[in-house]
C-alpha cells in the first residue's frame, strides 16, 4: 500500500483526481471547505437522509462538482484519532467492492489544527487501513484475493505537511510490525513452531543489517542453567529455542531496554491438560513473542536512537511420558527452585529464566509480554492489557504510550502480600497460588526474578487475539511497545535509567550466569555470556535452602 500526503483544501480537493474521495466528519465537526460536498450534506440532513451521528454514512455516485467518480461521507464517533480509526474501518468496508485503487481522504474543517495532531492522525489513518485490509492467506488458498486498493492520499493543509508525512511514515513502519505479529499468531501450531519463530527472527536479521540475531539451542540452555525453561519442553518433540535480538541505535554506553516475549507455540497445558473446547486457540500463546518480533520489525524501519534487546524463550507445552509432572521441582537459572504445582502455568517458567538472562545487559528497563493468565481476561476483558510494575515511572511511561497508540493497558496491583500464596514446603516457591488474584500472583512470581532492574509485566491474554467469527491475532501490543520505545528515544537525558539491584534473588544469577559477558553484543553477532558451570534441565543447581536440597535430591533419585 502506498501512502502520501497532498496539500489540498477547498477547491483543490474538488479537482483532485482519484477513484474515490472519503470525507470524515464528526458529530461536532460537520463542516467542510469542499463546497460541493457541503451542499450535499446540508440537503441530505434537511431531507432526513443523513445525520451527524456516529456511524452514519452517505455514498455519492458521480457527485456534481467533484472530479472523483464516487464519494463517501462518514461520521466518526468523535473528532480524534480514535474516531478516525473507526471511521476509516467503515470507509474501507464501504468502498471494498467499488474497485477503487486510489482513495483520497480529507477531514472535516478544523479537525487537525496542530502539527502534532496531524502526525497522530496520519499514523492512525495508516493503521486503520492496514487493519481493515489485512487478510490471512498462508494456509488458506480459498482466502479472498487482495482488493483493488493500492494507494491512499491524505488531503490536508499545507502547514501540516511535514508532520503528516512523518506520521504516515511512522504509521507504515508500525503497520508492518503489527501485521508481522498478526501473521505469526495466525499460523497454525504445526507450522509456527519454535524453529519457525527462530527462522523468522534470522530472516529479519538478514534483511536489516542493524538487527542482530542469535538463537540458542538446548545444549546452550543447559549450560546456562535454564532448568525452569527446559522443564516445560520435556514433553515435546519440538526443540526449544532461545532467540536473542538486538537493535543498536545509540552509543554502546547507553543502557538498553529489554523486551521479553513468551513464545509457547502451542499450549496443551501439559500433564495438567486443558479442556478440549477452545484449545485450538492455544496457538496464540506465543503472542508475546510475536509482539517482540513485530516491534523489532517496526524499529528496523523507524531507526530510533536507543538500544533495544529482545529475548524470546520459545517451546511447546505437551503431555507425554517424559513431560514434567505436577509436584516436580526444577531449578531456575537464578538458582531458585520451583515446585511445579500446575504444568499449565508454564509461561512463567520459561519467562523467569529469560528475565534472569536479561541481567547481563544491565538494562535501563525490562518489559515482559505474555499471554499469561485467564484471570487477567476475567479482570479486564478484551479492552486493556494488564500492566504490573512496582516502578511508578516505568508504569506511567507504558500507560502513556498505550493511550497515545490506542493500545491501552490498565495498571494492576502488585503488593507483596499477594505473593504469600506462592510459598512451597518443597522448593523456594510454587509456580501457582490459589485461584483468587491469579493474574497478580503470576506477576508476583515473575517479580522474584527481576530485582536487579526496573521491570514491568504486560499480561496480554485478553488482547493478543480475538475469538468467535473474527478469530485471529490482533498484533497487540506492538503499538504500545513501539510508542514506548520512541518516547524513550525522544526523552534524551530524561529517559529511564538503570537503577541499583534490589533484593538477593537475582544477585545469585548475576554471579552465576552473567560473568564477564554483561556487555551487549554487536549487531549480527549477539553472543551468550560465558557461564561458570553446566547444568541439567530439571534440577540444575540445588538451592541454598535445606528443604529445597532435599526436594531436589529426591527428584533426582526418582528420575
Amino acid at each position: 500500500m502506498e501512502y502520501r500526503f497532498v496539500a489540498a483544501d477547498g477547491a483543490a480537493v474538488s479537482t483532485f483526481a482519484a477513484d474515490a474521495l472519503v470525507l470524515v466528519l464528526a458529530p461536532d465537526q460537520g463542516s467542510t471547505t469542499v463546497g460541493a460536498l457541503q451542499t450535499v450534506i446540508n440537503e441530505a440532513v434537511k431531507a432526513g437522509d443523513f445525520a451527524l451521528k456516529a456511524g452514519r454514512s452517505l455514498y455519492l455516485h458521480r457527485p456534481a462538482g467533484l472530479r472523483v467518480p464516487r464519494a463517501l461521507i462518514v461520521v466518526a464517533s468523535e473528532a480524534s484519532a480514535k474516531g478516525l480509526k473507526g471511521a476509516m474501518a467503515k470507509a474501507v468496508a464501504g468502498l471494498k467492492d467499488s474497485g477503487s485503487a486510489h482513495v483520497a481522504v480529507t477531514l472535516a474543517e478544523g479537525w487537525a489544527a496542530g502539527s502534532g495532531e496531524a502526525a497522530t492522525l496520519a499514523q492512525t489513518l495508516v493503521g486503520a487501513v492496514a487493519d481493515a485490509t489485512y487478510v490471512y492467506r498462508d494456509t488458506k488458498p480459498s482466502a479472498p484475493k487482495p482488493g483493488a486498493l493500492k494507494k491512499i492520499s491524505w488531503l490536508g493543509q499545507a502547514d501540516a505537511a511535514a508532520a503528516a508525512k512523518a506520521g504516515l511514515a511512522q504509521g507504515e513502519a508500525l503497520a508492518a510490525g503489527v501485521t508481522l505479529a498478526r501473521e505469526l499468531g495466525n499460523r497454525p501450531g504445526n507450522l509456527c513452531t519454535p524453529s519457525h519463530l527462530a527462522a523468522e527472527a534470522k530472516a529479519m536479521g538478514r534483511a536489516f543489517k542493524h538487527i542482530g540475531v542469535q538463537v540458542l539451542d538446548r545444549p546452550a540452555l543447559e549450560k546456562l542453567g535454564m532448568g525452569s525453561f527446559l522443564s516445560v519442553t520435556n514433553g515435546s518433540a519440538q526443540p526449544p529455542k532461545f532467540i536473542i535480538l538486538q537493535y543498536k541505535g545509540a552509543a554502546a554506553s547507553q543502557a538498553p531496554i529489554v523486551l521479553v516475549g513468551k513464545g509457547i507455540t502451542f499450549d496443551t497445558g501439559g500433564i495438567s491438560i486443558k479442556p478440549g473446547a477452545g484449545m485450538d486457540e492455544m496457538k496464540f500463546d506465543m503472542g508475546g513473542a510475536a509482539s517482540v518480533l513485530g516491534t523489532f520489525r517496526a524499529l528496523a524501519a523507524l531507526r530510533p536512537k536507543l538500544n533495544v534487546i529482545g529475548l524470546v524463550p520459545t517451546c511447546e507445552n505437551m503431555p507425554s511420558g517424559t513431560a514434567t509432572k505436577p509436584g516436580d521441582v526444577v531449578t531456575s537459572m537464578s538458582g531458585q527452585t520451583i515446585e511445579v504445582l500446575n504444568t499449565d502455568a508454564e509461561g512463567r517458567l520459561i519467562l523467569c529464566d529469560a528475565l534472569t538472562y536479561a541481567e547481563r545487559f544491565k538494562p535501563a528497563a525490562v518489559v515482559d509480554i505474555a499471554t499469561l493468565t485467564g484471570a487477567c481476561v476475567v479482570a479486564l476483558g478484551h479492552v486493556h492489557s494488564g500492566l504490573f510494575s512496582a516502578d511508578d515511572e516505568l508504569a506511567q511511561a507504558l500507560l502513556d504510550a498505550g493511550r497515545s497508540a490506542q493500545d491501552t493497558a490498565w495498571r494492576m496491583p502488585l503488593d507483596e502480600e499477594y505473593g504469600d500464596s506462592l510459598k512451597s514446603n518443597f522448593a523456594d516457591m510454587g509456580n501457582v497460588g490459589g485461584r483468587d488474584g491469579g493474574a497478580i500472583t503470576a506477576a508476583c512470581f515473575l517479580a522474584k526474578f527481576t530485582q536487579a532492574y526496573r521491570w514491568a509485566h504486560l499480561d496480554i491474554a485478553g488482547t493478543a487475539w480475538k475469538s468467535g467469527g473474527a478469530k485471529g491475532g490482533t498484533g497487540r501490543p506492538v503499538g504500545l511497545l513501539t510508542r514506548f520505545l520512541l518516547d524513550q528515544a525522544a526523552a534524551g537525558s530524561a529517559a529511564l535509567q538503570p537503577r541499583a539491584p534490589q533484593g538477593k534473588a537475582t544477585s545469585k544469577a548475576t554471579g552465576k550466569a552473567a560473568g564477564k559477558g554483561s556487555k551487549a553484543a554487536k549487531p549480527n553477532a549477539v553472543k551468550p555470556a560465558p557461564v561458570k558451570k553446566a547444568a541439567t534441565q530439571s534440577a540444575a543447581k540445588p538451592s541454598a535452602k535445606t528443604a529445597a536440597k532435599t526436594a531436589v535430591k529426591t527428584a533426582e533419585k526418582a528420575a
